[in-house]
């Protein structure tokens, strides 16, 4: 038995015209996942960045593979877009915090086992767009959905290395990519069958959303950074006193 008959490949016009969507497919929607990626890592010692990335991007693909045969029923679950959108609110702020360059706030060390379960937790979250679209395109055809989830990793690999280099250089990147973050987060709660529910389908209220979200990150992630470093401030004086 030859590995097209196994996986159901016929090289007809449909088939190399999917082939060709899920190309476009995860070049376009690798671009999200890149950004948390490259926060997530960008903590870590540059000689463990690729590391971290290459084990993060890995190991959150192999994963969309099995959650690519039931996502579509789970997304259509009440609060699975809501929960799912807060979390990654959560993981916004968080890198935000711990990715921009702050002299007043000691910064705690990244381990690449940290950045790796930052990565799997926010990609796969994240990821639901890409699985629905490569699940879609590959119209049940199994050697194409595992070639466009398995696609993805080189397109986020290289995204995300470029990206976090950027970052050392132009720190604002930090903020766009946490506003890019707290964007995807609005635009999964707003979604959600239950929200959608109440509000409508408003395209007008769901951009508004997402761009509220967008800025609230990095509000919260400056607030936090406030808290922290006053926080820090007070331990220190309390040291200062208890020594003398």
């Amino acid at each position: 038995m030859d590995i097209g008959t196994v996986f159901n490949i016929t090289f007809d016009l449909n088939f190399l015209y999917s082939l060709v969507s899920i190309v476009i497919i995860d070049l376009i929607l690798a671009g999200d996942n890149a950004v948390v990626i490259a926060m997530a890592v960008r903590s870590l010692p540059l000689e463990q960045r690729k590391k971290g990335i290459f084990y993060g991007a890995g190991a959150a693909v192999l994963l969309r593979v099995i959650a690519t045969f039931f996502i579509a029923q789970l997304l259509q679950m009440n609060y699975i877009k809501l929960i799912g959108g807060a979390l990654i609110l959560w993981i916004a702020v968080k890198l935000f915090v711990e990715g921009v360059p702050e002299e007043n706030l000691r910064k705690e060390a990244t381990t690449i086992a940290q950045a790796i379960k930052v990565i799997v937790i926010a990609d796969i979250t994240m990821a639901t767009d890409n699985m629905l679209a490569v699940g879609g395109a590959s119209h049940g055809n199994l050697f194409l959905l595992l070639f466009g989830l398995g696609l993805s990793i080189p397109f986020v690999v290289f995204t995300s290395n470029l990206l976090s280099t950027l970052m050392d250089k132009y720190p604002v990147i930090i903020y766009i990519g946490a506003a890019i973050l707290g964007k995807v987060g609005g635009e999964m709660m707003i979604t959600d069958p239950v929200i959608v529910n109440i509000t409508g389908t408003s395209d007008t209220l769901k951009y508004s959303v997402e761009i509220i979200f967008a800025i609230g990150v990095i509000l919260a992630g400056k607030l936090w950074m406030k808290w922290k470093v006053t926080r820090e401030e007070k331990r220190d004086h309390v040291h200062e006193k208890l020594s003398e």
